[in-house]
């Protein structure tokens, strides 16, 4: 299969690098010259240095390539931008006029609180097949080939079978559902509660009270996801408490790694300019805890986070609230 992967970072990369185990892919980003170095290196220096390109892996710096060599039928593109990206990405392959496209990011979109898969719907129309590719995953181990299990949430059945047709090979596995809701929710709202659970590690919290964040944080992802219309059994799969669990323990997570810095008392500005990759949860608890607020959800932990990072609310008084809430109210 011809597949484009539209964004060059690590996550794009990697993905990249998994998918030519079977296909012919081709990288796109707009840097012109990150593109050329990475055609010449046969690897992204900036992003995933240590993992060459494969030989059935291209790259290009040119848009129209990209999507003229996804066109047909049985072609993929493949948007590995943040959420911030999609809009613009998704209404610049319009014009192309597309069959196939699916999106690798996780989040709500900035000051509209919407999902990808509605954001795809207001710029796409009903004409083109898409589907969000979501799962516990890193880009690292994706990229040396260890085993990980990802899901197609599509309510194309069509779309599902040539994702999993493509992508299901040797030590990636891939599963279908038509619950985009609940494998999307799953996949925005987690990255949150990475943040909480790294500063509760970071402040020596103990293993207990991350098992209680990691508990009750699935607890919350659950209430949003069946009140947007999602399943609760997807977000007890791997888009949900699977991708929970590996974002908040895993120290590659850099949504974990937000919260440890925070807890060492760096500012957010320090932490963003330290980290140099998108950290979703911070952009996401804005956008979660008004949409909460809005449909009469409790997401205390949400709310705690989201204080700490734009309210100015301090980790000692984030942790006070939490330990002070009445128990009744956490049995649901």
């Amino acid at each position: 299969m011809n597949i484009s992967v539209l964004g060059a970072g690590a996550w794009g990369t990697a993905m990249a690098i998994a998918f030519a185990a079977k296909n012919n892919v081709l990288l796109w980003g707009r840097n012109q010259a990150a593109m050329s170095a990475m055609q010449t290196d046969r690897q992204n220096e900036t992003y995933l240095r240590g993992f060459p390109f494969p030989e059935s892996l291209q790259v290009t710096a040119d848009f129209a390539t990209a999507m003229a060599h996804a066109a047909g039928s049985e072609g993929l593109l493949v948007i590995a931008t943040s959420v911030s990206g999609l809009r613009s990405t998704l209404e610049a392959c319009k014009a192309y006029q597309p069959n196939n496209i699916i999106w690798l990011c996780k989040g709500f979109e900035e000051s509209t609180q919407l999902l990808p898969h509605q954001v795809a719907r207001q710029v796409l129309g009903s004409g083109v097949s898409f589907g969000a590719l979501s799962g516990p995953s890193f880009a690292q181990e994706v990229a040396k080939g260890l085993p990980c299990a990802l899901t197609i949430a599509s309510t194309s059945s069509e779309l599902s079978r040539l994702v999993v047709q493509a992508l299901h090979v040797n030590a990636m596995r891939v599963y279908s559902s038509d619950d985009m809701v609940g494998v999307e929710v799953g996949g925005a709202v987690k990255n949150i509660l990475a943040i909480a659970t790294g500063v509760a590690d970071g402040l020596g919290l103990g293993l207990n009270a991350r098992a209680a964040l990691i508990t009750r944080g699935l607890a919350e992802i659950s209430r949003l996801g069946v009140a947007l219309g999602g399943r609760s059994e997807t977000l007890m799969g791997l888009t949900g408490v699977g991708d929970l669990i590996l974002t908040c323990t895993g120290d590659l997570s850099r949504n974990r790694k937000v919260g440890l810095a925070l807890a060492q008392g760096k500012s957010l500005e320090t932490i963003v300019q330290e980290l140099g990759h998108v950290a979703e949860g911070v952009r996401c608890a804005q956008e979660v805890r008004l949409l909460a607020q809005r449909l009469g959800v409790q997401m205390p932990i949400t709310d705690a986070v989201a204080g700490v990072l734009f309210d100015g609310i301090s980790l000692q008084e984030m942790i006070s609230r939490l330990l002070a809430r009445d128990a009744k109210q956490e049995i649901h």
